[in-house]
């Protein structure tokens, strides 16, 4: 794997790195190849029970690489082409947690709210950028954001492209938690270790599937799927094991996933 992108084992957990800190981890074709091929690797792997993305150095991602701006504004193309959308965390059929340590904008943004759940550094920037370079809501951010905080918070962040810090970005919703930023990787890694320990792989993978992809369904379209997945989790042996594990006060051994 390119080092534009870094992987760690920690027990359970992956974490993978944005490994261009002299550039606030920017975006580029490369480093978006790499990521998307860790989020691959991780799926495949099954010792890997939840993904923790950061990025090295002082920023998360600063959003693309300004050269590569340029170079796109100018009619070049940005290394060669990758079919997998910016929304790929999503498929993932394990949880990816984002451990926000700094600069999040623009095409980090996306990618920070793409994970399934965001902690972030005390005074971590966000902002979507978009519109203060001529563009408007990418790859995805103008169906995802309105749907975390709310469409006139979502269009407050996407028509100003103001700065806000993780403090405020934890009281509109976009953040499950704010910590500091010495303990932000502990944090995240430890809460991902937690899922691995306690909760059941496949029921989470089938919970993320769930919350993805029932946001646009009625609730009648939403249950009928929901009731079919239930009816499904009660003939897996996960079930008997996770009442048994409670009955003897022990942790549960489930199966892992592997994708």
């Amino acid at each position: 794997m390119s080092d534009v992108v870094l992987n760690e084992q920690r027990g359970s957990v992956r974490v993978i790195t944005l490994n261009r800190p002299d550039r606030l981890n920017a975006w580029t074709a490369e480093l978006g190849r790499a990521y998307f091929d860790s989020l691959d690797d991780a799926a495949a792997d099954a010792g890997v029970r939840a993904v923790v993305v950061t990025g090295a150095g002082r920023g998360f991602c600063a959003g693309a690489d300004m050269d590569s701006l340029q170079g796109i504004s100018a009619g070049q193309r940005d290394g060669a082409p990758d079919n997998r959308p910016h929304s790929f965390a999503t498929t993932i059929p394990k949880p990816v947690l984002a451990a926000v340590n700094g600069a999040c904008a623009g095409l980090g943004m996306v990618h920070a709210l793409m994970a399934d759940m965001r902690f972030a550094a005390r005074g971590a920037k966000f902002t979507t950028a978009f519109v203060r370079r001529g563009l408007i809501a990418e790859h995805g951010i103008s169906w995802v954001l309105p749907r975390l905080i709310g469409p006139a918070r979502a269009l407050d962040l996407l028509m100003s492209g103001r700065v806000i810090q993780a403090e405020e970005a934890y009281e509109m919703g976009i953040v499950n938690r704010v910590c500091d930023p010495e303990t932000l990787l502990d944090e995240t890694v430890d809460y991902a270790a937690d899922l691995g320990r306690y909760s059941a792989p496949i029921s989470m993978k089938v919970i993320k599937h769930q919350v993805w992809t029932q946001l646009d369904l009625g609730m009648d379209e939403a249950l009928a799927e929901s009731n079919g997945l239930m009816a499904e989790s009660l003939r897996r042996p996960d079930f008997k094991e996770g009442v048994q594990s409670f009955v003897d006060k022990r942790d549960p051994d489930f199966a892992p996933v592997s994708d």
